[in-house]
């Protein structure tokens, strides 16, 4: 039987949603992830072939197969069949705890889940510490794990900010996103200076606007910094 029929009758069974977005690494065994791209790469070759593209002779076309095999398993959407980073947690409780906001910005790469075209962009992750804090690259590496597999943005900002409160322990809590997408710039409208934004707030970023504004001044003094550079 095919992997991929082995892994979707373990999520059958077990009640267990399989959707573009959703991980199901839980449910994969090891060396599961290159069986699917030995399972993946002749059928990559089968829509080639649909194409009416020669793979037999067409030097730059012969390998095309596996490549899109390993790009949608290894990178595009690795975010589907690996376990979410380790973030190890610090304890915040010391005399020197901090109780102040925290921003930083993570650049992602993800894919739309309808037409399979790249979305690139930047999120703004920020939170007012708890009792326990992440290193910042994690933070980072939570947002980029999040983004490979195909999603909507609003979905996104959603999956990262969940992800950063099962991490930190916060409830207070924003993620704003800009991004470009593929699906806009490259078919249909062809709009190629199109930018979506989305924000999720919670807690104190929802409803005191003060903790709300400097979130989105450290926002835009973090563009400032990233455009000067």
């Amino acid at each position: 039987m095919e992997t991929s029929k082995k892994i979707k009758e373990k999520l059958q069974k077990a009640g267990k949603r399989f959707w573009a977005g959703d991980n199901i690494s839980e449910f994969l065994e090891e060396g599961d992830q290159q069986k699917l791209i030995d399972e993946l790469a002749p059928k990559f070759e089968s829509v080639l072939e649909g194409l009416v593209i020669d793979i037999d002779n067409d030097p730059n076309s012969m390998d095309t197969g596996r490549r899109l095999a390993k790009m949608y398993i290894n990178e595009l959407m690795a975010g589907r069949y690996e376990p979410m980073p380790n973030a190890t947690a610090f304890p915040n409780d010391s005399i020197d705890r901090y109780e102040g906001m925290l921003v930083v910005r993570s650049e992602l790469t993800s894919m739309c889940s309808h037409h399979h075209q790249i979305v690139k962009g930047v999120a703004y992750i920020g939170i007012i510490a708890s009792e326990k804090l992440i290193g910042l690259s994690k933070y980072t590496r939570i947002a980029q794990w999040c983004a490979e597999r195909g999603t909507l943005q609003e979905e996104l900002a959603n999956d990262i900010a969940r992800e950063i409160k099962k991490a930190t322990g916060t409830k207070n809590l924003g993620v704003y996103i800009q991004a470009t997408h593929g699906c806009v710039e490259n078919r249909g409208v062809k709009a190629h200076s199109s930018l979506t934004q989305t924000t999720v707030l919670e807690g104190a970023f929802k409803d005191d606007p003060a903790t709300k504004k400097e979130f989105m001044d450290n926002i835009k003094l973090q563009q400032s910094y990233a455009c000067d550079r």
